[in-house]
């Protein structure tokens, strides 16, 4: 097996508003920690020797994602919702989804962008501690609406 090569984001200024949330030796052994920044629910993942951080609820219905699993789909980090399987590049966002391409002769199934969906933040890494900056909410996206609600991490209810 290969060797996996771990970058280390290491800017040279803190941003004013970044909130220390933790250390990197505790995110390294845990891969995810949950925390609440300025009243909104996040979750920062340690992935690939990168740091993504995100709102925690899942943009489509509330789920908690730092209880799902990464995948990689189509070349991306994705974190796929333990509720309804919605998955999301920890990178951008993106809400990605399998469909086919009718335009294809062949109509086999391809990945398509539903275009951001999950609100991202900014991790930064200095003398071993990280800290978040919130993204700027005055720029709507979709979990915004569950960023702020508290909920249980139960499985998500059966539809009646």
């Amino acid at each position: 097996m290969g060797q996996q090569q771990t970058v280390i984001q290491e800017p040279e200024e803190l941003d004013e508003s970044a909130v220390l949330v933790g250390k990197v030796e505790d995110l390294k052994v845990s891969k995810r920690i949950r925390t609440t920044v300025n009243d909104r629910e996040v979750v920062i993942f340690h992935h690939l020797g990168k740091y993504h951080a995100m709102d925690l609820r899942c943009y489509h219905s509330g789920g908690p994602l730092h209880l799902g699993e990464i995948e990689d789909i189509n070349g991306k980090a994705c974190i796929v919702c333990p509720w309804h399987k919605y998955k999301i590049v920890l990178e951008t966002g993106e809400g990605l989804y399998q469909g086919v391409n009718h335009q294809d002769p062949k109509r086999t199934k391809q990945w398509f962008s539903k275009g951001k969906k999950q609100r991202t933040h900014k991790v930064t890494v200095k003398d071993g501690k990280i800290y978040v900056t919130l993204s700027d909410v005055n720029e709507r996206c979709d979990s915004d609406f569950y960023a702020k609600e508290k909920f249980n991490d139960e499985p998500c209810p059966d539809p009646v």
